[in-house]
């Protein structure tokens, strides 16, 4: 039978977050070098939960010298990666050399240094509920569902727990923080999910600032 989620996670559950910081990015990982994915993962994951590290090194390392036979594959006991652009004959290799890098970054203390995200996948980790804001209230559906802008926030105001609401204003105050330029906000925003355009006169920037202002008051 397949895998349970608890199962899922205790096996596989911390590779399932190095591949899939992957996805949209080339695993062109190399010996000498890591890959933009790889140190996406590694510059949020020391941040946060550097511990994961090794569980994500060992869960890695495992997958890839047993990989599972015929019988699990048929009952679908296993962890199917996902398409990350390889030959299914590259997969095993490049598990292993990512495993390697982890260890390394483990014991050397080789860390990327703070940036701000580089890749799909560190803007929605690292901003996960501006990416629920942004995704979920303003994608190309808002001028369908919500008369404008305020209308939408004042949705997702009435049905979002106040903790969350709380989390979403430090994740404003982090993201506006940031030194980036008007047009890196532009990509952020598109990254977290945003499908529409800010409400004029407002760029990007100055729109996130005036929902942190209001959600504030």
């Amino acid at each position: 039978m397949p895998l349970g989620p608890l199962e899922h996670d205790r096996k596989y559950g911390e590779l399932d977050q190095v591949v899939r910081a992957y996805l949209g990015q080339a695993a062109d990982d190399t010996p000498e070098n890591r890959s933009a994915a790889l140190d996406a993962y590694l510059r949020h994951t020391w941040h946060t939960r550097p511990w994961a590290i090794a569980v994500a090194e060992q869960q890695i390392r495992e997958y890839a010298q047993n990989p599972p036979g015929r019988l699990r594959l048929r009952l679908g006991e296993f962890y199917p990666v996902p398409d990350v652009g390889l030959e299914e004959s590259e997969i095993q290799d490049w598990l292993l050399l990512l495993a390697d890098h982890l260890k390394r970054s483990v014991e050397s203390g080789d860390v990327p240094p703070p940036a701000a995200p580089q890749t799909h996948w560190e803007w929605q980790t690292r901003f996960p509920e501006l990416s629920q804001l942004l995704g979920g209230w303003y994608s190309q559906d808002m001028p369908d569902e919500f008369a404008d802008h305020d209308a939408a926030l004042d949705d997702y105001l009435a049905t979002t727990e106040p903790d969350l609401v709380v989390r979403l204003v430090g994740e404003l105050h982090e993201i506006l923080a940031l030194p980036l330029e008007e047009s890196d906000y532009a990509l952020a925003v598109t990254e977290l999910g945003m499908e529409v355009d800010p409400p004029e006169p407002y760029a990007p920037s100055g729109w996130l600032a005036l929902i942190a202002d209001r959600i504030s008051d």
